[in-house]
This record gives C-alpha cells, structure tokens and sequence, in this order.
C-alpha cells in the first residue's frame, strides 16, 4: 500500500495518522517532491477508475493560470490533463491510496481510508 500525500496537508496527515493506528504497513509518497511521471498518473487513474480532471485541484493557483476550468473533459484532453498533473503535483487531489488488491481511492475521508485498508486484506 503506497499513500501520496502533501505533508502540509490536514486531510493528509489524518489519514497518515489512522493509518498508523491501524497498524497498516504502508509506504508514503511525498509527490511533490517525488513527482508522479505522466505513466504513473495513468497507472493511479486506472486503478481509482477516474478521468484526470475527477482528480484535479481546480482552485489551486496553476490550474487558474492554465484556465483547467475551461479545458475539454474528453478522451482527446485525456493526455493534455495528465501531462499538467504531472507538470504541476500541486493540482493532485490528495491523499491517494493505492491498496493491496490492486485498486486506489482518494482517501480525504475516514471511511476512504477505512475502505482502502479493507482492500488490503
């Protein structure tokens, strides 16, 4: 089980946290600085079954600047979306967990971690 998170992040220490309590045997990806190449961003989209845009910071700073807001949500953008994602870390949705079976939730809640933790099993 890999976590990426943002350290100054409240959602992502409280699922660092509750997963220490439950003991889960995990490894913590700060992917700011260890910033996700466009083929690991793929990788995490297929195991969440998301689109790039479904995990996408919109209000943040860059996304503004780049005018994500008004960008195609479409299999030809798929790529242009990936590519900021990776370009751009800050725009990630955090935390994410990558589960043992093989599957990956956004875990910006307790039942989310909860969930991924089920996985693992």
């Amino acid at each position: 089980m890999e976590i990426w998170i943002n350290p100054a992040c409240s959602k992502c220490r409280s699922a660092v946290t509750l997963l220490d309590a439950e003991g889960a045997d995990y490894t913590v990806r700060r992917y700011l600085e260890d910033v996700p190449s466009p083929e690991e961003i793929r990788a995490v989209l297929d195991r969440l079954g998301l689109e790039p845009w479904d995990i996408t910071r919109t209000q943040e700073a860059a996304a503004k600047e780049l005018g994500l807001k008004e960008w195609p949500r479409d299999a030809g953008s798929r790529e242009r979306w990936i590519a900021a994602l990776s370009e751009h870390p800050k725009l990630i949705q955090r935390p994410i967990i990558t589960a043992e079976d093989g599957s990956a939730v956004v875990a910006r809640t307790e039942e989310a971690v909860r969930d991924a933790l089920g996985r693992g099993v």
